[in-house]
């Protein structure tokens, strides 16, 4: 659950909007999970962003555009709420499951563009104003190796680590979607719209995830299921230029997500000492204050120490573990929510986006080993895609597949 990921530079945060009969839920007392920190106004300088003014009423807010070099569904501020989609392909021929793919991605591109529109034609999502949906598409390798795409070389499955639980039926896939919105509602009816339109063009369902975040205050920090601020540190935006976005060429406008459905102990942490809760995290539940620090957004000193010659931010806190300092300075863009499916089951969808995903391998693999954090943790759904660069409003998405 790699969660430091760089020092963000500005500390606003957009807000969690428009939740309305959410709020009944969140007020049950749970704590949801992470945002999107600071990151969010740096990716929204792609223009992706709008509001219409009206005057002597309540600015509306008008649809976030779909169209673009990058696709909305990283470019654009964190929503709240969340619905991924996998599909799989039908194993016949190359040439015919190449011809299945480019129907897929056509029918994806036509029903998500629509549904983005502030004048979507499905009259249960008129009504509310626009639906501020935002939603990404990408490709899976084992997919991606079979066809023979262009895709990064980086572009690959993640090699198991040790505790990892997965559920193959949960995990993977050809072709991945996430929806993001501010309200279930729409994400219900634009799941339905585009898990029929990708059916009808031969791609088949393989399994869906819902998420959320709380409602939180401008330029504060989102809470997670543990109780822990959530998404202090996002990577500006010329990191996110060096570390998120592919290397100059076909691939410059795609990146890599890395999907892991992770369950969380929230009882067994609860019950330990507030101070033994701060040293498995490395920060102080309170406020989110690294222990070697005096402000939430101090970026965390992994190498001080206390007088004895222990370290401020004991050895095994997860803080210390994801530290990008131990990768050449390499970040993550997080985007993660918190599910609950259950009494049972609950916990962190986390979502980050990188040009290598070879970055969260090494992260994870210093967090399987050593992470305070990992007995209250249990890795049980995974998914790697290769987030396909935007497209022009007469295009498609996978243009560049195929060259």
């Amino acid at each position: 659950m790699p969660t430091e990921q760089g020092n963000a530079q500005d500390s606003s945060r957009p807000a969690a909007t428009h939740l309305g009969r959410r709020r009944a839920l969140l007020a049950g007392g749970a704590v949801l999970a992470a945002g999107i920190g600071a990151a969010a106004d740096e990716l929204a300088r792609d223009g992706r962003t709008a509001v219409r003014a009206t005057t002597g009423a309540p600015p509306a807010e008008a649809a976030i555009p779909f169209h673009g070099a990058r696709q909305a569904g990283v470019t654009a501020p964190q929503q709240p709420a969340t619905h991924l989609l996998s599909f799989d392909l039908p194993q016949t021929s190359a040439a015919t499951d190449r011809k299945t793919l480019r129907s897929v991605l056509d029918a994806l591109t036509r029903t998500l563009a629509t549904a983005a529109s502030d004048a979507p034609p499905d009259p249960r999502l008129r009504g509310g104003g626009a639906t501020r949906l935002t939603s990404l598409v990408g490709i899976g390798p084992a997919l991606a190796t079979r066809l023979g795409l262009n895709v990064p070389d980086s572009l690959g499955e993640l090699p198991p680590f040790p505790g990892d639980r997965l559920d193959p039926h949960r995990s993977n896939g050809d072709i991945l979607v996430q929806l993001c919105a501010a309200d279930r509602w729409t994400l219900t009816i634009v799941a339905e719209l585009a898990d029929r339109a990708a059916h009808a063009a031969g791609a088949v369902p393989r399994w869906t995830q819902s998420g959320f975040l709380p409602h939180t205050a401008p330029g504060t920090t989102p809470r997670n299921l543990f109780g822990s601020k959530d998404g202090t540190a996002n990577p500006d935006h010329a990191a996110v230029e060096k570390w998120v976005w592919g290397q100059p060429g076909a691939h410059r406008n795609g990146t890599v997500l890395v999907y892991r459905r992770i369950r969380m102990d929230v009882t067994g942490f609860a019950a330990l000492p507030e101070g033994r809760r701060d040293g498995v995290i490395g920060r102080r539940a309170r406020d989110g204050v690294p222990l070697s620090g005096t402000a939430e957004h101090d970026e965390p000193d992994i190498y001080a120490k206390n007088p004895d010659g222990s370290y401020v931010i004991p050895a095994t806190a997860h803080v210390r573990l994801a530290s990008p300092r131990f990768d050449g300075g390499a970040r993550m863009l997080r985007r993660s929510y918190s599910y609950d499916d259950g009494p049972t089951d609950r916990g962190l969808l986390f979502c980050a986006f990188m040009r290598d995903p070879a970055q969260f391998t090494r992260v994870q693999d210093r967090l399987a080993a050593r992470d305070a954090l990992g007995p209250f943790l249990q890795h049980r759904a995974s998914a790697v895609a290769y987030v396909l660069p935007g497209t022009a409003p007469t295009g498609t998405f996978g243009e560049q597949l195929w060259t």
